[in-house]
């Protein structure tokens, strides 16, 4: 990321690879969002999104079923959507549904549809669903108090659910996993007779800032949920059945933890912090978590 970040002209804050890993989006207080071209160890920029009044604190890529689009949130308060037109990125939609920064975005499973998630630190969270028409039908509800700060999407087949041979579950279900500065993790599911999110559980373990959220993407006999904290620390969820009950594992580290991400199989966890290191952490056969691998930025 050092050589990309020669052509931001501030702090990068957010990178994403699309499905297929030939493009990579990244986004800067810089205003603007870079989209380059990957092949091997070479990029190129092909691309620079211009359309946030502020700092872009994140990016998503929606799966290529639904073309190539790309999601961004940004202190403006606004959640832009791009879409790749005749070889040239233009703005798809432009949602101004909150009042203060949007911190974060995430596009559910693709078996769901083509709807994208976005936290706020007006504490509020917003799901925006593409119909056919084109037109986006948007609920917007409060989710934590003081702000939310992350949001990230469960997979669409609860762990330990059948899959079909068409490759979607018979139970598929819309979930995602939030966090916020009130120090909470929360799991919200769609409520089709209410027509709006509500919240299933809510995980108290932190004493500080949730900074980020991730559900792990696979399929496992169990449903794991990260959460990375201001009070230096990693909590490391987990359930064996969709219902729960939460169980917690918590990974005590050396600074403050700003973001975390799971391998695509789900079982090894990706921790970066202020003290500008990544480490890897992966679950014995005893249930305990370790240290793999650690790399300074």
């Amino acid at each position: 990321m050092t050589q990309l970040s020669n052509l931001h002209e501030d702090m990068i804050h957010d990178c994403a690879l699309d499905y297929y890993g030939k493009r990579l989006a990244t986004c800067s207080s810089d205003k603007t969002i870079k989209i380059f071209e990957i092949d091997g160890q070479n990029h190129r920029l092909i691309e620079t999104l211009r359309g946030h009044d502020g700092p872009v604190w994140q990016v998503s890529w929606a799966h290529p079923k639904f073309g190539n689009i790309l999601a961004s949130a940004s202190y403006d308060g606004k959640v832009l959507i791009w879409r790749e037109q005749q070889g040239q990125f233009v703005k798809l939609a432009e949602h101004a549904n909150h009042h203060a920064s949007v911190n974060a975005v995430h596009w559910a499973p693709h078996e769901l549809g083509a709807i994208l998630a976005a936290a706020s630190s007006d504490g509020k969270v917003s799901v925006m669903e593409l119909k056919d028409d084109g037109s986006w039908d948007t609920k917007i509800f409060s989710a934590h108090t003081i702000g939310c700060n992350a949001v990230s999407w469960a997979p669409a087949t609860q762990a330990g659910s059948l899959v079909s041979t068409s490759g979607v579950s018979s139970n598929a279900v819309r979930r995602f996993v939030t966090g916020g500065s009130d120090n909470l993790v929360k799991i919200w599911t769609y409520n089709p007779e209410l027509g709006t999110y509500t919240v299933d559980t809510t995980l108290d373990g932190h004493t500080d800032w949730v900074r980020d959220v991730a559900w792990a993407p696979s399929i496992l006999p169990k449903s794991y949920i990260a959460s990375a904290s201001q009070d230096k620390s990693v909590i490391i969820w987990t359930a064996d059945s969709p219902n729960g009950p939460w169980n917690k594992k918590v990974l005590q580290m050396d600074a403050v933890v700003w973001r975390v991400s799971w391998s695509l199989s789900g079982n090894v966890l990706a921790v970066s912090g202020g003290d500008n290191k990544v480490t890897l952490w992966k679950e014995t056969l005893k249930g305990e978590w370790e240290k793999v691998s650690s790399v300074e930025e």
